[in-house]
This record gives C-alpha cells, structure tokens and sequence, in this order.
C-alpha cells in the first residue's frame, strides 16, 4: 500500500519540536505517513537533550538534520503542523494548518523537555487517528 497522506512539522531551528514530532509520526505511523521536518532557520544540529528524550521513549532522532522546507516536500503533503515558525513559515493553498504551542525545548533540561516531548506525543497520536484511522 502506498503512502496515503504527508505531514510537514515546522519549527524556526527544526532542532527539538519539529524534530520530536517527526519522530513520533515516523515511530507511530508506520509508513502510513510521509513525514517532513523542516524550519525557517534550521540550527547546525538537533538538540541533544531532544535526542535523549526520545531516546528514553525508545524513538532515535540522533541520525536527522535540521533543514529548510523545500518546495519539493511542499508538493507532498497534506497537512503542516506549525510550531512558532510565524510568518516565515510557508503557506500553500489547500493544504491543512494546525498550530501547535508548545513551550520551546532549546536550552532547557532533560526534566522539562520530558514533557514537551510527552505532549507532541499525544498530539501526533491523535492527528494520526485523523489522517490513517484504524479499520475496526
């Protein structure tokens, strides 16, 4: 079965959130969803403490690179989950816009990225009930 659905997560570095959030579709979707991380001013490398937050979910982000949307990933998806990209985030018409809040991982400790990472978990979750319902 082909890949019915691309989701884009975009945050400014795409370091931590954006990065976590496509962990979490890769891990949970199981190629259900085409997944694109992406941000505005992506950073020279993902976040570590993001990196051992999902480690400790058993979820392997070390491999990524932060990097810019390309229009070649905008032709493919679906929906874009925006998490305080702003206006430098791209808009493309017909595509489906969430934004989602949360607080910022970069420079902060393992304790309080826990939870951040805890939340983009359960807010995947549920996008993914959406896009690639179970039959049942």
């Amino acid at each position: 079965m082909g890949v019915s659905r691309g989701v884009l997560f975009l945050c400014v570095h795409n370091a931590g959130r954006s990065q976590m959030a496509a962990g979490w579709m890769r891990h949970l979707g199981g190629g259900a969803i085409e997944v694109f991380s992406a941000g505005s001013e992506p950073a020279d490398r993902i976040n570590p403490v993001a990196v051992a937050a999902m480690a400790e979910a058993g979820i392997d982000i070390a491999g990524y690179q932060p990097q810019t949307w390309s229009e070649a990933m905008l032709e493919k998806i679906h929906v874009v989950v925006t998490m305080g990209c702003g206006d430098a985030c791209p808009y493309v018409p017909g595509v489906r816009y969430l934004d989602w809040e949360l607080a910022d991982p970069a420079g902060q400790g393992i304790e309080t990225v826990r939870p951040i990472r805890d939340e983009i978990e359960q807010r995947v979750r549920e996008l993914l009930a959406e896009l690639a319902p179970t039959p049942g």
